[in-house]
């Protein structure tokens, strides 16, 4: 039996997606979350084999979530749900260490083979999306090749998403249990390395990136 965490902000799409995955006798959807804090919370409290997560939740994205789930000593393996056909966010989940990435809007044609590659210990590349782009990337981290990273560390992409959900830095600091100064000092880098003066472009970054929803 593969036991599933699935997670995605929207009750109705967790609904459609498990109706689709029991559909098979031998997967089996043991927990379920509304966000990534809480995915990554539910595997503290379940065997997990495979995690599927929606790239942007509330709190934590699955970008995110991927990459602490990743950090645990025996991770189950992680496929990402979106409704974005998306490059950007595609290498993304792949960099965040996901083995594939699944369009929302045919997960009933999809999603079963995606869950079928990803525990044979295959990249599942969803038909139509970047082709042999997509192929190179993963045939070069097979080999072991740099490959380069995300302009943000981890932290600053936590730190991102919530000045672009409107909090305040004495709210971020809160959230993130760490000092008002830490907060500003990320702010700062952030604003450096992306460029931008203001949270009306970091907002816009934010959106692009995948950590929040327009």
């Amino acid at each position: 039996m593969i036991r599933i965490l699935l997670a995605d902000d929207h009750a109705l799409v967790r609904r459609g997606v498990r109706l689709i995955l029991e559909q098979e006798p031998d997967l089996c959807v043991v927990a379920e979350a509304a966000d990534g804090a809480e995915a990554v919370a539910a595997l503290r409290a379940h065997q997990v084999d495979l995690a599927i997560l929606d790239i942007a939740m509330p709190v934590m994205t699955g970008l995110q979530a991927a990459r602490e789930i990743a950090r645990h000593r025996e991770p189950p393996r992680v496929l990402m749900l979106s409704m974005h056909d998306n490059e950007q966010y595609f290498f993304q989940a792949l960099k965040a260490g996901a083995s594939g990435y699944v369009l929302k809007s045919v997960a009933d044609e999809d999603l079963l083979d995606a869950v079928r590659a990803t525990m044979r210990g295959d990249a599942f590349v969803y038909p139509g999306a970047m082709g042999s782009l997509a192929r190179d990337y993963l045939d070069r981290l097979r080999r072991g090749e740099r490959v380069p990273d995300t302009v943000l560390t981890s932290r600053e992409d936590q730190v991102l998403k919530l000045v672009a959900e409107g909090r305040t830095s004495k709210e971020i600091a809160e959230d993130l249990t760490i000092s008002l100064r830490t907060v500003e000092r990320h702010r700062e880098n952030i604003l450096a390395k992306l460029g931008m003066r203001d949270r009306t472009q970091l907002t816009r970054y934010a959106i692009r990136a995948g950590l929040i929803e327009p």
